[in-house]
């Protein structure tokens, strides 16, 4: 293991990067850092960028080697100028007193709603009426090109993602990843970051990475921040929480909780047709889903400074949730196109479990030199466990009312235990006075156990059926390493990376008496050139390669069984889907930008529906599906008509090509299809911080493997108000006016015949308070835990 690791270590990079950076710190004439120092930067007497002084720190990126004009400005300091070019290693600005300023001047910074880079999107969910006030889920859905499912699916320009949290991957998917987001209030959440080519020292697990960054508390002393919510849609939603730091000297505690009570409907209805050359039947399913969750999220940590240059620090998050679900559904059965149906199916479901998830992270970082090299260590211990039972029940009546067999009652205990340990260590060093250098290198180990048993209940004593029970562990070590370089010259910035993963997964099925074995190593390069042809006028190219592990619910061969003749099953022999991604793109001012893509999936693990039309039974499971090619243009600008009006508008086309040999799955499509979304912010009053924002989508039908996903669109609005001396901000926020957000599938391939409409509970009102203690914002030092990424694929 260790020659592995040594190899990975000392693999070459090739990566070119978009930005060139220059830190820099502002102080007064005492020499202590002055906070929220407002920094301009011009070229040619037009503004390029603006940001607030984090504890007197700055970072600019972006930058050429063409003069650049540098203004500072503070209240109760005298402005202060400064030319410079680059290449430069770090600017130091002081800032002298002015005791004639007047007291009444205030000057003041906000960024835009969404802001365009060259190789992310960020989303400044603070500046957004509607994804603030709500949950963490409601924050990413508005993000610009991600895409959120009613089963917990997250997608960002058509590939899947995985998700961060201030840099640690989250390690849930599906239903628990949506349970979890939706306990966290969006006003904890200060912005959201779009990559769909993430660079090499992100791990290779899913085709893009969606960041999401909390809210920090930067200054001493103790300060903190509450807020709360309550939507109504079908049913009701409260969530609510806060955030505190308390600084001081070389100690910094910090730590936030939050809590959300949450029940949501869904009504489904589904119809199958089962036909043989001997016999018709339509089944005909209206079902009413009721799903309540509570849960406790938590995080505390503490960092402390051992030295100038040495900091190590502990952080604890925890996830623990009680989750309850009922259900009711009648299914009609028409034989031979009879007018009547000749039975009736009565199912009844109820279901009640507890998810406890835990991290625990020591972390140590230090400042090797003045000149950039820094050492990180970080280690993790994650432990998670869920249980689950549910009770089945179902009644078959004939026309009069009789019962047409005997009463099906069953119950399905089910338990899943994860332990991950990791760890990592990352370098950071320089090449010269141009280029930057970043290696490391990473170890994760995970042992998933899962036990699903399956009782009949329909007599006096529940009676184990082993036939249809399960023990399925998975086991999975995964040991990686990349390099990394960026820098600049002329015109021209260069960066990229190389990334290699070894792994080696066992998967042990009782039930299917099977051994599944994988070992492989996969190199994963990016690449990124920018040119900068005028001060307007920029153009870029970006290519990355990434692998898509199934989750370990995908994995899971157990039965989840809605009736006597539908159940849900996962797939151990699931390979990993590889992704290419290559993008050209032209920006033009800025605001516009205009690239071509293309996207090319091979093993891509998809839902898949197999229908047995002589037994009558239909079941969902996880297959191989082939692979997916998208070509297509994505557009995106920015607009300011006036002053108080900011306009983001997204336009995404694509021609999809896909095809599949295997048995029962056999097509070959080709589609063009397509994504349009406009955001509108107001600022109707700047004095008294009354804001307002529209936001409208579209999402054209589409094929993915045999599914045929129908048309979606959202129309949204809200508005929000300071109150309180601008200490605390009230919000009103409506969702999915239209109710036009449903989710619709046809299926109609190799003997398939059936359709499923499902509306959720996406039509919401929400109203929520947030109001801060002590002196303006947050910051503990952010870390990025090493077994994160595991923990996402959790389930």
């Amino acid at each position: 293991m260790k020659n592995i690791l040594y190899m990975l270590l000392l693999l070459l990079p090739f990566q070119l990067s978009a930005q060139q950076k220059l830190s820099g710190i502002v102080k007064d004439e005492q020499g202590r850092p002055l906070d929220a120092a407002t920094i301009t930067i011009s070229q040619q007497g037009q503004v390029i960028t603006s940001q607030l002084a984090d504890l007197g720190k700055f970072t600019l990126t972006n930058l050429n080697q063409s003069p650049y004009q540098l203004s500072v400005s503070l209240i109760g300091y005298k402005p202060l100028l400064r030319t410079f070019s680059l290449p430069k290693d770090s600017l130091n600005l002081t800032l002298l007193n002015d005791s004639k300023q007047l007291k009444e001047v205030a000057i003041t910074f906000t960024k835009p709603t969404v802001e365009r880079k060259i190789d992310r999107v960020v989303f400044n969910v603070e500046n957004s009426i509607m994804a603030s006030g709500g949950t963490a889920w409601d924050a990413l859905g508005k993000a610009p090109g991600v895409r959120t499912a009613s089963d917990g699916g997250v997608t960002a320009n058509n590939k899947g993602v995985t998700v961060y949290m201030d840099g640690k991957p989250i390690r849930l998917s599906g239903d628990d990843l949506a349970a979890y987001l939706q306990s966290i209030p969006s006003d904890q959440i200060s912005k959201i970051e779009v990559m769909p080519n993430p660079s090499s020292k992100y791990e290779a697990q899913g085709g893009a990475v969606i960041e999401i960054v909390s809210k920090k508390i930067k200054s001493d002393g103790f300060n903190a921040t509450l807020n709360g919510g309550y939507t109504r849609g079908q049913l009701n939603r409260y969530t609510g929480g806060g955030m505190f730091n308390y600084r001081k000297n070389k100690l910094n505690i910090f730590g936030t909780y939050s809590y959300a009570d949450r029940d949501l409907q869904r009504n489904l209805s589904q119809y199958t047709i089962f036909q043989t050359p001997a016999s018709y039947a339509y089944w005909d399913m209206n079902k009413i889903n009721i799903n309540g969750s509570k849960v406790n999220n938590y995080t505390a940590g503490a960092d402390y400074n051992l030295t100038d240059n040495q900091v190590v620090g502990v952080l604890i998050t925890g996830n623990n949730s009680a989750n309850t679900g009922s259900s009711t559904s009648l299914t009609n059965i028409y034989n031979n196109y009879r007018v009547y149906p000749d039975s009736v199916l009565n199912t009844n479901s109820t279901s009640a479990g507890h998810l406890n998830q835990y991290s625990f992270n020591l972390n140590y970082k230090a400042k090797l030199d003045s000149s950039g090299r820094s050492l990180n260590v970080d280690l993790d211990y994650a432990p998670y466990t869920r249980n689950n039972t549910q009770y089945l029940n179902n009644l078959t009546y004939l026309p009069d009312g009789s019962l047409a067999s005997a009463p099906y009652h069953t119950s399905f205990p089910a338990t899943q235990k994860i332990n991950i340990w990791s760890g990592q260590l990352d370098y950071e060093y320089k090449l010269g006075k141009i280029w930057s250098m970043e290696s490391g290198i990473k170890y994760t180990s995970t042992v998933s156990e899962n036990q699903f048993d399956f009782y009949n209940t329909a007599g006096i004593a529940p009676i184990l059926d082993s036939s249809k029970s399960d023990q399925f562990k998975y086991t999975e070590n995964t040991a990686a390493g990349y390099t990394s370089i960026n820098g600049a010259f002329g015109k021209w910035d260069f960066k990229g990376g190389i990334r290699a993963e070894y792994t080696t997964t066992k998967g042990l099925s009782s039930s299917l008496d099977s051994i599944n074995v994988n070992k492989y190593l996969r190199i994963f390069p990016t690449v990124f050139v920018t040119y900068k042809a005028s001060e307007n006028s920029e153009f870029g190219f970006n290519y990355s390669k990434r692998i898509d592990r199934p989750d370990y619910r995908q994995l899971n061969p157990a039965k989840s069984y809605s009736s006597p003749y539908n159940y849900w099953s996962g797939n151990p022999f699931l390979k990993p889907a590889i992704i290419n991604s290559f993008q050209l793109s032209y920006t033009l001012h800025q605001n516009y930008t205009f690239s071509a893509v293309y996207t090319q999936i091979d093993d891509l693990a998809s839902n898949v529906t197999v229908q047995d039309n002589v037994n009558k039974t239909f079941y969902d499971t996880q297959r191989n599906i082939g692979s997916i090619r998208d070509l297509g243009t994505e557009l995106s600008s920015v607009h300011h008509p006036f002053s108080w009006w900011e306009i983001n508008n997204t336009a995404q086309g694509y021609l999809r090509t896909q095809n599949s040999d295997q048995p029962g799955n056999t097509y070959n499509y080709r589609q063009f299809y397509f994504y349009l979304r406009s955001d509108h912010a107001f600022t109707i009053d700047k004095n008294s911080g009354l804001k307002a924002e529209v936001s409208a989508w579209y999402n054209s039908p589409v094929q993915q493997g045999t599914l045929r996903i129908a048309q979606t669109y959202d129309l949204s609005a809200g508005i929000s108000k300071q109150v309180f001396n601008k200490q605390g901000t009230i919000k009103f926020s409506a969702a999915d006016l239209l109710y036009s957000n449903p989710y619709r599938i046809l299926i109609n391939n190799g003997g398939q015949n059936n359709g499923i409409y499902q509306k959720n509970d996406t039509r919401a009102f929400t109203v929520s308070f947030s109001y801060k203690l002590g002196k303006s914002v947050a910051a503990a030092r952010k870390r990025t835990t090493a077994s994160e990424e595991e923990r996402k694929r959790a389930n």
